[in-house]
């Protein structure tokens, strides 16, 4: 069969297909169904994804790792480009790189040629900007229809992980469906049950949808600059009265689709100068030499390791002994609640507002149904269910309910007629 769906996300990507009327993830990576949204340009040509791009970045091989890909789609990153060697490339074309190897994983797996998408978005793409948000899904099609697929349609992500939940229910109810992702947050109230699953026609049953542009890499953001960058200079004085160190190399450096701006050749030039009038230099120096070895991505995997352990244990610790001897960086739970509440109370936020377009209160809520590797969190998680107290907490596949509900919908728009 020539269809599927494909979730391109800002943190892992999976691609399902239908075997026998039931959707499956296709193995893109050794046996792994998911993929880490990565790609590594070697120095010698060679493009490695997923896991090995990261592992190849880990083991100090030449060459440019980029992560959180998606992230720039909707913004001006799109059409700018960055250093590879001595060339550049755009990162619209670093996207189609990405998914092209995605598609020809899947078509060699399955031995079938993928000729029809459905496509997963996010509700906003960017918030509070329809021009920007529908340019990110035309550049997102061209690049899809650029890698091969003929037809190329959307369906947003918290109703693709609906139609998967479907699937395990046996009786009418109305869900709040929760995808937190590496990049966005999104929502919708749905109408299921077990005699709506067949219906062509959904519309009727989508009470509310909604989304904001946080995600997974933004609490990284935050921890990073709440607990690691100072120790680099984040927020450190000047030497003349009055003055910190300039932030925008710490907000690039902890901001995953920023970091590569960090290595263009000036920027090391222009922290040395900094550094002269710096009244703690000794700071500077360590972020100098993280730039200079290009091992931004290196500090934003750790504070990345850290938040994820931080959701089943209270404590977490970053060794920086590679940048200075016995440094490191012990975090708290407390730590990433505190610098990352904020984000998670205008996630909660977003919830009121499907509640208000649905027209309900929130104890009509039946089931709460979480996916996306953020609801792990322990605050983001007891802010979305506070949100709606009395629903049935349902935890999906996190990293595979969208790809599964997206080739559920990619069957019933071009699969054979029931």
């Amino acid at each position: 069969m020539s269809i599927c769906g494909l979730d391109f996300g800002t943190s892992n990507t999976t691609l399902g297909t239908m075997e026998d009327r039931v959707p499956v993830l296709v193995a893109l990576e050794a046996a792994h169904s998911t993929i880490p949204s990565a790609i590594f340009y070697e120095a010698d040509g060679g493009v490695l994804i997923g896991r090995r791009a990261i592992e190849a970045y880990v083991e100090g091989t030449a060459g440019r790792l980029m992560r959180s890909l998606k992230s720039v789609l909707g913004t001006s990153l799109i059409e700018e480009t960055t250093r590879l060697g001595r060339a550049r490339i755009s990162f619209r074309d670093v996207i189609a790189n990405y998914l092209g190897a995605i598609k020809r994983r899947a078509e060699q797996a399955t031995g079938s040629q993928l000729r029809h998408v459905v496509h997963g978005r996010p509700v906003h793409f960017v918030d509070n900007a329809p021009d920007a948000d529908r340019k990110a899904e035309e550049t997102l099609r061209s690049i899809a229809q650029g890698i091969g697929f003929d037809e190329v349609t959307f369906q947003f992500e918290p109703i693709a992980a609906a139609l998967d939940y479907e699937r395990q229910i046996t009786s009418e109810e109305l869900a709040l469906i929760a995808d937190i992702g590496g990049g966005t947050s999104d929502f919708s109230i749905v109408r299921l049950g077990p005699e709506r699953h067949g219906k062509a026609d959904r519309t009727a049953d989508i009470l509310a949808n909604d989304g904001v542009r946080i995600g997974g890499t933004d609490f990284d953001r935050q921890l990073s600059l709440g607990v690691v960058m100072p120790l680099f200079g984040f927020r450190s004085a000047m030497k003349r009265a009055g003055l910190d160190v300039p932030s925008s190399y710490f907000h690039d450096l902890a901001t995953w689709s920023n970091i590569n701006r960090m290595y263009e050749p000036r920027v090391v030039a222009d922290i040395r100068q900094v550094r002269q009038q710096a009244a703690e230099p000794e700071l500077l120096d360590r972020l100098i030499r993280v730039v200079h070895e290009q091992r931004g991505h290196t500090l934003a995997m750790e504070v990345e390791d850290a938040k994820i352990a931080l959701s089943e244990k209270r404590r977490a610790d970053i060794p920086l002994e590679w940048v200075a001897p016995g440094l490191s960086a012990d975090i708290g739970r407390p730590d990433l609640v505190s610098h990352t509440k904020p984000l998670a109370d205008r996630v909660a936020a977003r919830i009121r507002n499907c509640l208000v377009q649905a027209g309900l209160a929130a104890e009509e809520i039946d089931s709460v149904f979480l996916t996306g590797g953020s609801v792990k969190l322990t605050h983001v998680h007891k802010a979305i269910t506070q949100a709606v107290p009395l629903a049935r907490i349902v935890e999906g596949d996190i990293f595979g309910a969208v790809g599964k509900g997206l080739t559920l919908e990619a069957l019933r728009r071009y699969g054979p007629a029931n």
